[in-house]
């Protein structure tokens, strides 16, 4: 049991989704670390139908080297079942650090006095904006702290709208993702009417006395109105729930196997499973403690493994991998499951259009980055490991959100629609955008892809790609 606050009500909630006992048994139960056990779940995992937390844990007890390669060309195989061999492309927009919360882990914590404050005029949002477009992004994600007058429900319509308007070279700002505070039913349906996409919200950490630790003070310490977030917005109206959890705060195993908990549980309730899930490990951030030594770092090896096991679990959700983690790390978990990333980012207010140089380093930050590549550099790169960038939000504006869209990628028909989706905008952005080289990287790979296809499909997708070539945008099925 335990206590949920909103600001008018106190209730009791229980958490039978996030079972604690439960998740810590299936950890210990050394009855699951049996290698033929392990063998017949991948087996199943094929199938793309996705596993039980039992199973999902069973995988996680993987220590045998060829096991564990096999488990990792599954991920794979499951992931291109599904998505094929597309990455979807993203840039954050921060348009506040002002935080009234006290997180041990963020630089813009209340009690971070050092951190420099800001928060964008409408201005600066439209300035930010215009570079993102400039450099070729077609979908953001707005990220805000949580502070009651900084990121009103207003200001952040307002700012929606702005990004919304902004054009460059015929370019623009096709779909906004929102990651703020939890919200009631009632702002949740406000913030709908402003035409997001995703709505996303981080537990952190799903292990309730980490939790408490971590967040001292401040809304944000309220552990059951941050968990049933995702259940007000979508019974607000809101079709895609983003969800995730920061490795590093307790044992990664319990995290994975909670978030993949919280997955079955909006699958189940709602016949709406997460959107995606993100997968943020721990890095340093400006005077966080939490972050500068991590309670229970993750490395590599289990970082590498947790993903391939929640692609396993939730085949149809979109795994999103952040530029929190360095390039070659990035190059080796596209290949366990990883379907959406950012590139070219920046993680304090105003950082795109403003040379930080004049501050000391981290002093606007969340976080600290791993791949500080731009956009161009990793079109080219992903492009040369033979994945598809897609700047396609083609789903969104024709309605395939929420059960629809779940209904096709659930099926794996959903590739049917993206396939010819992304080859389009990723056309475009190879004739407005990019460089010389990345667009000679472009042009070889949407021949190559263009050739893999067939009748119909293959006839539609020419189509498309030639109205874009004569300059028409946004074409999409």
């Amino acid at each position: 049991m335990v206590i949920a606050k909103n600001s008018t009500t106190q209730f009791l909630v229980t958490m039978e989704f996030i079972n604690e006992s439960h998740i810590s048994s299936l950890i210990e139960d050394s009855k699951l670390n049996n290698i033929e056990l392990q063998r017949e779940i991948l087996q199943k995992s094929r199938e793309a139908k996705g596993l039980t937390l039992q199973e999902s844990a069973a995988l996680l007890n993987i220590t045998d080297a060829e096991l564990l390669a096999e488990m990792y060309h599954t991920a794979k195989e499951v992931k291109e079942k599904i998505y094929g061999n597309r990455l979807v492309l993203f840039a954050p927009l921060y348009i506040t650090n002002l935080c009234v919360n006290n997180c041990m882990y963020c630089a813009f914590r209340r009690d971070n006095k050092e951190l420099v404050r800001k928060t964008l005029s409408l201005n600066e949002v439209r300035q930010e904006t215009e570079f993102l477009v400039g450099q070729g992004h077609k979908r953001v994600l707005l990220v805000c702290g949580e502070h009651p007058k900084k990121a009103s429900m207003d200001f952040i319509g307002e700012s929606i709208k702005t990004i919304y308007d902004v054009r460059v070279k015929g370019g623009n700002i096709r779909r906004v993702n929102v990651n703020t505070a939890p919200l009631s039913i009632e702002d949740f349906k406000t913030l709908k009417s402003f035409g997001i996409g995703t709505y996303q919200c981080f537990q952190e950490t799903y292990h309730y006395d980490t939790y408490m630790q971590m967040h001292p003070d401040g809304p944000k310490r309220d552990y059951a109105w941050r968990l049933y977030a995702m259940d007000r917005a979508l019974q607000a109206g809101i079709d895609d729930v983003g969800i995730g959890a920061l490795f590093g705060l307790t044992d990664w195993r319990f995290e994975t196997l909670a978030l993949l908990s919280h997955a079955f549980n909006l699958d189940e309730r709602f016949g709406v499973g997460p959107h995606t899930m993100s997968v943020p490990r721990l890095e340093p951030a400006f005077n966080a403690p939490a972050a500068i030594k991590p309670p229970f770092a993750v490395d590599d090896a289990s970082f590498k493994k947790l993903i391939a096991v929640i692609r396993l679990a939730v085949p149809y959700t979109g795994i999103i991998l952040s530029t929190r983690e360095r390039a070659e790390l990035r190059r080796d978990l596209f290949t366990v499951g990883v379907s959406q990333i950012s590139a070219g980012s920046r993680t304090s207010p105003g950082a795109y259009k403003e040379s930080q140089e004049s501050l000391g380093e981290h002093e606007m930050e969340q976080f600290q980055l791993g791949d500080h590549r731009t956009l161009d550099e990793v079109v080219k790169d992903v492009c040369e490991l033979g994945y598809m960038p897609s700047f396609c939000t083609a789903c969104y504006r024709s309605e395939r959100t929420g059960d629809r869209f779940m209904e096709f990628a659930k099926s794996g028909t959903i590739g049917l629609m993206c396939v010819p989706n992304a080859i389009s905008t990723f056309q475009e952005y190879a004739n407005d955008f990019a460089s010389g080289e990345t667009k000679q990287a472009a042009e070889s790979f949407i021949k190559n892809e263009m050739e893999k296809l067939e009748g119909a499909t293959k006839h539609k997708t020419e189509k498309m790609v030639e109205r874009v070539n004569n300059g028409e945008k946004d074409v999409f099925f």
